[in-house]
């Protein structure tokens, strides 16, 4: 059975108030460390895949050993359609995972590079993303569930931070319960605005 790219969704809302201070709780000063749920086991997802907890488990020991101990669980900003992290793109680091029930839950080190600048600007903006782990395996079918079940062979590669997809509707959901369906449109429609700023901050746009 031949591995596939699988892709998967979820929106991330830090589990505390944003403040750089926080990078200081890691061992960095002055930087900016976002919390919250990197993703869900035993439970069928957006698309449709349920992801057993014990081959999850076993894909964050390794990617603890090989990944974040070495200091370098890099993410990127939206992400390719490709099993390569693209350092050009690279916004994040993850620093620490844990499971809290069947719920992950990791730490993760915004970068000082073009990308993880933009990344806490859209932050600091009050921004909902999502979070979305890129992985590579294959999946079976679960017909009584609706659903398909990721096997054995997967390898976990990394967590990018993703915007809005247009295949959900999940990350539409207004981050404070106060606001509307046209607040969130308008938080969306900021986006453009604050990367732009970043791009043309020299008064030559880049984009």
């Amino acid at each position: 059975m031949s591995k596939s790219l699988l892709v998967e969704y979820m929106p991330f809302k830090p589990l505390s108030p944003l403040t750089e201070a926080d990078g200081a709780k890691f061992g960095i000063p002055g930087g900016m460390v976002v919390q919250g749920v990197l993703q869900r086991a035993g439970a069928k997802n957006q698309n449709g895949r349920i992801y057993p907890k014990n081959i999850l488990a076993r894909e964050c020991v390794r990617y603890q050993k090989e990944y974040i101990d070495q200091n370098r669980a890099l993410g990127e900003l939206d992400h390719p359609e490709s099993s390569i992290v693209n350092l050009n793109n690279v916004s994040h680091n993850v620093l620490k995972i844990w499971w809290d029930g069947d719920s992950l839950k990791g730490a993760v080190q915004v970068l000082d590079t073009p990308a993880g600048n933009i990344l806490k600007s859209l932050f600091k903006s009050g921004i909902t993303l999502g979070i979305s782990s890129r992985g590579l395996g294959s999946v079976k079918e679960l017909y009584k569930e609706s659903a398909v079940e990721v096997q054995e062979d997967f390898e976990l590669i990394c967590w990018d931070f993703v915007s809005n997809p247009s295949t959900t509707g999940a990350f539409m959901q207004p981050m404070f319960e106060s606001a509307n369906k046209m607040n969130v449109i308008n938080k969306y429609d900021r986006v453009h605005e604050i990367i732009t700023s970043i791009l043309c901050d020299d008064g030559k746009c880049r984009i």
